[in-house]
């Protein structure tokens, strides 16, 4: 019987064990993602909801609260078929698994998210422990029913998602949902679409609810992009310090490598000491025998002043020998006289795994955020396995 709470609850699976998250919404101008009309109000157009089509597809899971699958009763599918075709030969389902969370466990068993056919992504349901014995007699086996605490412990349910597989996680609402995540700390990106209209109804759903949430002066969320989608905003936010925030961007980076059998996919930053960023390169840009670190750091002119104090970040141990290339990738960090290297783990998907002592011994600072190691590993997991 699934749980996750009690002595194999999320402790198994170490301290802080969790996906990267995305929190994604459409609202109104004035912050709402619905009016009080028993129509569901459409927010998002034709081009918006192919984005979001393409966020879909590239993560690992799509979760909801029951309070949207009751109000939109979506699938949570991957749309576009090159897309599912693109997951399937990366080795992955055609679309994400698919997860809601329910405290009251009020989900009707017709709903889409449990009838659309079978073997195209998982659906597994953390519900609140009174309500799971009912939920599996409804359910039956058209969806895993785990045990999350009374209430709903969100820790939990985010480590046993990372245990299952889940590096990427999109959380798509609703309000209720969204405002848990946030209250948390467990977001990561932003994606907020702004409409064209105001609701302007008291009694309508929005965004977030009130609460508390996490502030860190330091580190407030950083705007990483803005684009017009015909007469709507999106607005792209990263949440973070700035390591964390800037090795995630490589992550990104190393999820655009055309796929391989036999090479690793990574992606690369440098960052300039006033934080701007200087140059960015991913494995195979150009040609099959490319690294990410020497991508990004041949957009650069040698001897650029700003490499001194500049920091690479890099979501695999740079490598320290090669045989595609006479010039390994830690030499061209010497070369370049790059003060510090950020990745996110150390060996085992590198060449030889002693690149970051190398770089130690020639006074390079190597630092090491593992928690994001899942995420650098995600485009790399047909050769890890």
């Amino acid at each position: 019987m699934p749980s996750i709470t009690g002595p194999e609850g999320p402790d198994v699976h170490g301290p802080g064990a969790r996906p990267h998250v995305l929190l994604s919404v459409a609202m109104s101008l004035d912050g709402y993602i619905d009016d009080a009309a028993p129509a569901t109000l459409v927010l998002s157009d034709a081009e918006d909801l192919d984005r979001v089509d393409g966020v879909r597809a590239g993560v690992d899971a799509v979760l909801v609260g029951a309070g949207t699958v009751r109000a939109d009763d979506p699938r949570l599918l991957v749309r576009s078929a090159s897309r599912r075709r693109e997951r399937t030969e990366r080795g992955r389902s055609p679309s994400p698994l698919r997860v809601v969370l329910t405290a009251g466990g009020d989900l009707d068993p017709s709903a889409s998210l449990f009838g659309t056919g079978t073997g195209i992504s998982g659906r597994v349901v953390y519900a609140a422990r009174p309500a799971v014995s009912g939920l599996r007699a409804r359910l039956g086996d058209s969806a895993e029913v785990v045990d999350a605490g009374d209430p709903p412990g969100l820790p939990g349910v985010l480590a046993d998602l990372a245990a299952r597989g889940v590096a990427r996680l999109l959380v798509e609402g609703g309000g209720a949902v969204h405002s848990a995540f946030l209250a948390a700390g467990a977001v990561d990106e932003i994606h907020a679409v702004v409409a064209p209209f105001l609701v302007g109804d008291g009694q309508a759903p929005r965004f977030v609810r009130p609460g508390t949430f996490p502030q860190d002066a330091g580190h407030p969320m950083t705007l990483a992009e803005t684009r017009a989608i015909g007469d709507r905003v999106l607005l792209r936010y990263r949440i973070g310090d700035p390591d964390r925030r800037l090795l995630t961007l490589a992550c990104d980076l190393a999820e655009r490598c055309p796929p391989s059998d036999s090479a690793f996919s990574a992606g690369a930053v440098v960052v300039g000491e006033d934080g701007e960023v200087l140059a960015t390169g991913h494995s195979r840009a150009g040609s099959p025998l490319d690294h990410a670190v020497e991508v990004a750091l041949s957009a650069l002119r040698r001897g650029d002043p700003r490499l001194a104090g500049a920091t690479l970040y890099s979501t695999l141990e740079p490598c320290r020998t090669r045989a595609s290339r006479p010039v390994a990738c830690a030499r061209h960090i010497l070369d370049a006289g790059l003060s510090r290297v950020v990745t996110a783990r150390r060996g085992p998907a590198t060449v030889d795994g002693r690149a970051a002592a190398a770089l130690e011994d020639a006074g390079v600072q190597v630092v090491e955020i593992p928690d994001l190691a899942p995420l650098a590993r995600r485009p790399n997991a047909h050769l890890l396995r």
